[in-house]
């Protein structure tokens, strides 16, 4: 995901950082009405995805989940910006500052709750068909972040015509087309950012949209060299966001210096979700379970992080993996009954190695490949055609790596296994 970046160059205005305190924990414990809830909240969809039967706490002195207090999560001129926007509701430009707040703190805290509280604060202008510029860009980021592509690309199409200077609506744009797989538009809109936002931004964006279409040594340099040219003057998230890029090349090229360069993105920005996430396989895939295990410690309350936490248990072969595995169960049917299909790449990672379902993993690896086309996709939809013996959808995948010439060792090496199911 790019950063919410901050302009040199654009005539939009510089809003100031967002400084998160660290949210203290209360404890969610079991009893009465609580206890039905969670019963409810733990039951499972059901055969289909092949599931476990739900899990009922057993008394009402047990621990179903830790939550951060929403009151403690914020800071002191946060809550005073709520409290402006509930005495001025209709300040389109206070509520676009605090919904803008509370994505900074959504994302600096793995927290999806900040997201709805930003639509909460956008809800006045949310259906409008006139939206003001400000309201649409953060329509566009909101709708981004719940994989709603289609309707973000659209606004952001419409910010673009209308405001060409407006470098986040550039950079959002592009990160949208390089989900999709449009390489090119990615590309395209890229270009416009040297101008508006900053040489670093600007590599790291064009890098980013050029890694799936051709060698990763060149992407790589240039990234380098962007970080090496007055990458230091640049905000801490722009500069983990380049860094973990790069660290993300150097494993696709299984460039030893790759471990080094995750270290140095996490040192820039440790609770990135998706940072972590990314380290994470990358440590999965050289066997260091127990580095995995270590890393993810405390956000096991991330869903995709609990994930990679539970390969790790299982590569490992402890005991807590059992735990680990009713909890994500738990978690993926709750998303279902809300119809919520985020975190559907997890999901199928989670059927395939975890329950060990190969038929209903392709099902999910194929759903999620009509959504994003990057290379973690790839190698889902690869892994999952491939324990399933379903040889059209590894055709489909290896077509597509062939026609945007990508190049990725895990990848290639899926491939070769591929091209021999009949």
């Amino acid at each position: 995901m790019s950063p919410v970046i901050r302009l040199r160059q654009s005539r939009r205005p510089r809003t100031g950082g967002c400084h998160i305190v660290a949210a203290t924990r209360v404890t969610l414990w079991v009893s009465g009405l609580t206890r039905l809830t969670c019963a409810l909240w733990l039951a499972l969809a059901g055969a289909r995805t092949g599931l476990a039967a739900p899990y009922v706490p057993q008394s009402g002195a047990e621990v179903v989940e830790t939550l951060p207090r929403r009151a403690d999560a914020l800071p002191p001129d946060l809550l005073a910006l709520r409290a402006q926007l509930r005495a001025a509701p209709n300040d389109a430009a206070l509520a676009s500052t605090l919904a803008q707040r509370y994505i900074a703190a959504g994302r600096r805290e793995s927290d999806p709750r900040y997201f709805g509280y930003a639509q909460a604060a956008l809800a006045p202008w949310w259906s409008s068909p006139n939206l003001p510029p400000q309201v649409r860009l953060l329509r566009a980021t909101l709708l981004q972040t719940n994989h709603q592509f289609g309707p973000a690309l659209q606004d952001l199409t419409v910010l673009t015509s209308t405001q060409p200077d407006n470098a986040q609506a550039w950079l959002t744009r592009a990160t949208v087309q390089t989900v999709q797989g449009d390489f090119a538009g990615a590309t395209a809109s890229c270009g416009r950012l040297p101008a508006l936002a900053g040489q670093l931004v600007a590599f790291t964006c064009l890098a980013a949209a050029r890694a799936n279409t051709g060698p990763v040594a060149p992407t790589a340099r240039l990234l380098q060299a962007a970080l090496a040219q007055g990458g230091e003057e640049e905000p801490a998230e722009v500069r983990a966001w380049a860094q973990t890029l790069l660290a993300e090349l150097a494993a696709r090229a299984n460039d030893p210096r790759a471990d080094a360069y995750f270290r140095a993105a996490l040192a820039l920005s440790p609770r990135d979700s998706y940072l972590l996430g990314a380290y994470a396989d990358y440590l999965l895939d050289q066997h260091r379970a127990a580095d995995v295990i270590r890393l993810l410690q405390a956000h096991h309350r991330v869903d995709s992080l609990l994930l990679r936490h539970a390969l790790a248990l299982q590569q490992a072969g402890s005991t807590e993996l059992r735990a680990a595995v009713t909890e994500l169960q738990a978690r993926f049917s709750e998303a279902a009954r809300r119809g919520s299909s985020v975190h559907q790449r997890e999901q199928a990672r989670f059927v395939l190695h975890l329950l060990h379902d190969a038929p209903a993993a392709l099902k999910l690896a194929k759903q999620n490949w009509q959504v994003q086309k990057e290379a973690a996709d790839l190698r889902l939809l690869l892994e999952a055609a491939l324990l399933a013996r379903d040889a059209a959808a590894a055709r489909e995948g290896i077509a597509w790596a062939r026609r945007n010439r990508t190049e990725d060792q895990s990848i290639a090496a899926l491939m070769r296994q591929a091209g021999e199911l009949k």
